[in-house]
């Protein structure tokens, strides 16, 4: 049974008062795939009440109103994905669909979803708590740089006027806090969660052993000072060594505390064993199909977290370093439901999370002591304690492989192409290419250059040349024709035009024709943006050089797709400025010909 989204299913079910309603940004999907659908879930599991207010219409209150007041406290999310990046493209242009609407019809959310959520909410019921979450909350837990508005922008929690913000996953956080409103305790006096950030004015409030962060004003006018305190940040986002972070504003001071602890495997399992009907609500029947649940209603999330610190990706700042993985048990359970689901055709879609084949602990210091603060498990080589295996990952898609029904089993996430070239067992390499590939494997080299990948956080380039060749030698073997979909980006820090020309040299001799380019988008929480707003590294405070306006970042876009002849000005244009003219030529070597 889905939760109650309405007055008459309330009364249907002799509810007089919800504890919580959840105000979400997407459709409502109870499937583990989506944020809401877990949390809701969670809570009902202890004891609470929750009713779903999903996509309100911020024209008019009564959606807001129709719950009525919860006993206990709002949650707010704007939904799976940050509300601008859901509504707009890199260069700031409306999208066209939202894969979490109904028909995936634009409009349904507002721009800062969390924060006009909260607003009204306040405006509405001016004592009932609010609690802020997600990964739109999440980003912007502290000051930030918003790409959108090309400034720093203060925490979420000063400009959505809410209590309490949980960060990352969230699940052991919104526990506590949901057993402290019900003990009685005043929102304003929780402040001692972790994976919590609160706003104060009681200096008794601000803990001793916090980390005094620049003043809101100071990282405003200052840009260098501003990497520093990213870094801080950045480096502050695991369980056992973070410390909490402490910053100023003119009106209040803004305390994240330190990240709570990761889910033990049987509290994973338990979070995914919760009723979920795995679909979206009947509603939607009338109201238009909900595009984001059709690659995931036939998948699996077997993992959390990611060692692999990519600079342009959040998921460090947002879910840890630390893995958390399902047990096998418990994966095959969702297996053997997803069976008897109607609609299944006997392909699972994916078996995986933020990385498929990070499925166990990078290595077992971590356990005790955290993740190193100064050095990555994955970048340029391999940390020597790092634990390559993929031994319990393959044991599971062997196991959902054996199971009636099942045709196959596909790994569709993105594999971490250097964690399997330095996995010494060749067999997950093997099976994966046998077993798992759906007629093409998307990896993520993102760029060739190794100036550009060192900025990025990621191996050079000689590693995933030797990753292509072992594909290819290994689908030969297997008597298959499946191909690569490498993910490539432009206009990272650290591409100038020569570095952009590189990459087109490198997909002119690959032969590839890509279709799509992620040119790179400065979200909030990255290393990649903090480079992209003050030219510099924070790891470092080295300048970079950071590709900003409209038409170079277009040049660099072109030249992936140097072939288009759409982008062909754009490509001479590119290449002259760099005095490459060499390459505009009948030669074969030459990227396009000259015209009149």
């Amino acid at each position: 049974m889905f939760l109650p989204i309405s007055k008459e299913e309330l009364i249907e079910r002799n509810i007089e008062q919800l504890d919580f309603i959840l105000i979400s940004g997407d459709a409502y999907v109870d499937h583990p795939s989506f944020g809401i659908a877990i949390i809701s879930r969670l809570l009902e599991s202890h004891g609470y009440s929750v009713g779903i207010v999903a996509q309100p219409n911020m024209r008019n209150d009564l959606d807001f109103l129709e719950l009525g007041t919860p006993r206990l406290g709002f949650l707010v999310s704007s939904g799976n994905i940050d509300s601008m990046v859901n509504h707009y493209t890199v260069s700031k242009r409306h999208r066209s669909k939202d894969m979490y609407s109904p028909g995936g019809r634009m409009g349904l959310r507002p721009d800062y979803a969390t924060v006009k959520y909260s607003q009204r909410l306040r405006k509405l019921f001016a004592n009932t708590p609010i609690i802020i979450g997600g990964i739109e909350a999440s980003l912007r837990r502290m000051a930030h740089y918003d790409y959108w508005k090309d400034t720093v922008s203060k925490s979420i929690l000063i400009d959505s006027k809410a209590d309490i913000l949980v960060y990352g996953m969230s699940e052991l956080s919104i526990v506590e806090v949901a057993d402290y409103l019900h003990s009685g305790l005043d929102v304003r006096d929780i402040v001692f969660i972790k994976g919590t950030v609160f706003k104060t004015k009681n200096p008794d409030y601000i803990p001793s052993d916090g980390i005094i962060l620049p003043t809101y004003d100071e990282i405003l006018e200052n840009k260098e000072t501003y990497a520093k305190s990213f870094l801080v940040k950045h480096r502050n986002t695991d369980h056992i060594s973070a410390k909490p972070l402490i910053e100023t504003y003119r009106n209040h001071t803004i305390v994240q505390n330190p990240p709570n602890r990761p889910l033990t495997k049987d509290e994973m399992d338990n979070v995914y064993s919760l009723p979920f009907e795995r679909n979206y609500h009947p509603i939607y029947n009338k109201l238009g199909h909900i595009p984001a649940i059709d690659e995931v209603k036939f998948s699996i999330i077997a993992n959390r977290g990611c060692f692999g610190e990519c600079s342009f990706c959040a998921l460090t700042y947002h879910q840890g370093r630390i893995i958390q993985s399902r047990s096998k048990e418990s994966i095959i359970e969702e297996g053997i439901k997803i069976t008897k689901d109607k609609d299944f055709k006997g392909y699972i879609h994916d078996v995986g999370g933020p990385t498929a084949n990070f499925y166990d602990v990078a290595c077992d210091k971590q356990i005790k002591h955290g993740v190193c603060l100064n050095k990555a498990c994955l970048s340029e080589d391999a940390c020597p304690l790092l634990k390559v295996t993929h031994k319990n990952y393959l044991d599971v898609l062997r196991g959902l492989r054996e199971l009636p029904g099942i045709k196959k089993v596909f790994v569709r996430s993105g594999v971490r192409y250097d964690y399997v070239m330095y996995d010494k067992n060749p067999e997950f390499f093997s099976e994966l290419v046998e077993h798992h590939v759906s007629g093409q494997l998307k990896v993520a080299p993102e760029h060739v250059s190794d100036a550009v990948l060192d900025k990025m956080n990621k191996p050079k380039r000689k590693l995933y040349d030797s990753f292509v060749k072992k594909y290819y030698e290994l689908n030969e073997k297997h008597g298959k024709n499946q191909f690569l979909v490498p993910y490539l980006m432009s206009s990272h820090p650290g591409s100038t035009l020569n570095e952009a020309i590189e990459l087109a040299e490198y997909i002119r001799d690959l032969k590839y024709y890509p279709e799509q380019v992620q040119d790179f988008y400065p979200t909030p929480g990255t290393l990649s943006t903090c480079m992209y707003h003050t030219g510099l590294d924070p790891r470092t405070m080295e300048k970079v050089y950071v590709p900003i306006t409209k038409e170079e970042k277009a040049m660099q876009r072109a030249l992936i797709q140097y072939r288009n002849p759409k982008n062909y000005h754009l490509v001479s244009k590119a290449l002259r400025r760099a005095h490459r003219s060499d390459l505009i030529g009948y030669e074969k070597h030459c990227l396009i010909r000259p015209r009149s």
